[in-house]
């Protein structure tokens, strides 16, 4: 399996960047929000999903680690494919849509294209247990568990390179300050 890929943007197509590593030059779809951040004849780092059907193979990028396994929690709801799991995590950074997930927010994952009223519900069923506690909204701050986690927790990425699940991986970050430097946040997630 290819589990990232780094190298020069060399094209931009609709959905997709074709990232150049050493003369080898790899088509790797991405979600609306890593789209727009790859520059032409910049380098890039892609952790890579490697989707392999009967006729054909893809590789699906994500600019995070909490990004690629909310994706792959995605794909594993019946009737969400690697398109529509691609179009859900389009429809705003990883910590938004899981955040959506959490709360129960079907209306916000039926906003994805071609994804139903229906799968969507299925999504909230199946993935709500598993993508670790919703943040709460408080007068439009957020409050509770994340203490304003940010999408590119390195800290979160961290724990899940460890083998944490992503629900896991939040839960133990949980009141963990996030003023403190990642290696001291992720010593004391472990602790627990």
């Amino acid at each position: 399996m290819i589990a990232h890929v780094k190298g020069i943007v060399t094209e931009k197509m609709i959905t997709s960047v074709i990232v150049d590593v050493h003369g080898l030059g790899y088509e790797v779809s991405v979600a609306a929000g890593d789209y727009d951040t790859a520059s032409l004849h910049e380098e890039v780092t892609f952790y890579t999903y490697h989707h392999i059907r009967e006729q054909s193979q893809e590789l699906f990028g994500f600019t995070t680690l909490a990004a690629k396994k909310l994706f792959e929690l995605l794909i594993t709801v019946q009737g969400v494919g690697p398109k529509a799991g691609m179009a859900i995590l389009s429809l705003g950074d990883a910590e938004t849509v899981r955040n959506a997930i959490a709360n129960s927010d079907s209306v916000f994952v039926a906003k994805a294209s071609g994804v139903g009223k229906r799968i969507a519900e299925r999504v909230i069923v199946d993935l709500a247990d598993k993508v670790g506690l919703p943040l709460r909204y408080d007068n439009s701050s957020l409050t509770g568990i994340s203490q304003q986690i940010a999408h590119t927790d390195e800290a979160l990425e961290a724990l899940m390179a460890l083998g944490y699940t992503l629900a896991d991986a939040t839960k133990a970050l949980e009141g963990v300050p996030t003023d403190l430097s990642t290696a001291d946040r992720v010593t004391q997630a472990l602790k627990g």
